[in-house]
């Protein structure tokens, strides 16, 4: 028997609990960060380095000139033509979920902007909407980005992060992935470039189309790229895949990508980039991107 005892009940002590939106944790180093920090650094980890994923609208103020850009195509919608259904959910129903969170305009926002003030016809994949999955209205927005670049006699620079097709349109969203590098490939043939950003993640039927086929192709650091995610391919298989399969610094090593470029790099990187393809520019600023660039590819930056 204890040779105490309790007399009263004490009253509990009221948890305490640390506010949402102060503090965060990098998933690479278990750093503990604080959020407005992490936001001010674009959602990079000033520890290790680490990119956590960049919202779509964010990003767009990252590598956009300020006010520059106009929006194209946002009234285009998708419909449920094959009426699909997973279990008690209706594609329909998930369209309109995914709208009323993110805004209209489905999984990709196109206009023509400028970077850096050098022009171009722009494109970002909305992560958010659906895992930014590329159904009939995302292949047709990309293929009209393309097809005004061709007009307008001016670059065109897209941002893929995106889970490949979306299966609810079937055959239809496994078209676009044709449709949309027969576009690009009207681009080649009036050799107008073409700019592709990878993002992570960029899989599926994205990367197995106009997204790895850029006159240059640069990523952010440690993006997953490729068809078939690596558990998939292991499981096909039945290997063992090498460290760091499928992520952009493997991709880099193996000649699949040009460069990888740090998220607060890029605006930079990509008007460079543009100068040389805009005869407007001064002689010198090409002529010295190309100098950066060569060595940059030498060093395997």
């Amino acid at each position: 028997m204890a040779w105490w005892s309790r007399s009263k009940k004490l009253p509990p002590e009221p948890k305490k609990s640390v506010p949402k939106g102060i503090w965060a944790k990098c998933d690479a180093c278990a750093a503990t960060l604080y959020e407005r920090d992490l936001e001010e650094n674009h959602q990079v980890c000033p520890e290790c380095g680490y990119h956590r994923r960049l919202a779509t609208e964010a990003r767009m103020r990252l590598v956009l000139d300020e006010g520059s850009f106009r929006p194209a195509d946002e009234g285009l919608e998708s419909a449920d033509p094959l009426e699909f259904r997973v279990d008690s959910n209706r594609y329909r129903d998930r369209l309109k979920a995914a709208t009323k969170s993110h805004g209209r305009g489905d999984a990709y926002r196109a206009g023509s902007a400028t970077i850096g003030g050098r022009p171009a016809e722009v494109g970002f994949f909305v992560f958010e909407y659906m895992g930014g999955s590329m159904g009939s209205v995302v292949g047709e927005k990309i293929s009209r980005q393309f097809e005004r670049a061709l007009e307008a006699r001016t670059p065109a620079v897209v941002f893929s992060a995106s889970g490949g097709a979306r299966m609810q349109e079937g055959v239809l969203s496994l078209m676009q992935m044709a449709k949309t590098s027969a576009a690009r490939a009207r681009l080649a043939e009036a050799k107008l470039p073409y700019i592709s950003v990878l993002l992570h993640p960029t899989t599926g039927g994205v990367a197995a189309s106009f997204a790895m086929l850029g006159d240059v192709i640069i990523a952010e650091p440690n993006a997953l790229i490729g068809f078939a995610g690596p558990r998939v391919i292991e499981q096909t298989i039945r290997q063992r895949l090498p460290e760091g399969f499928q992520r952009s610094e493997f991709l880099l090593e193996h000649g699949m990508i040009d460069r990888i470029v740090p998220r607060r790099e890029l605006k930079s990187t990509l008007s460079r980039f543009l100068s040389w393809f805009d005869p407007t520019a001064e002689a010198d600023d090409r002529v010295s991107g190309r100098s950066v660039h060569a060595s940059s590819s030498a060093n395997g930056a």
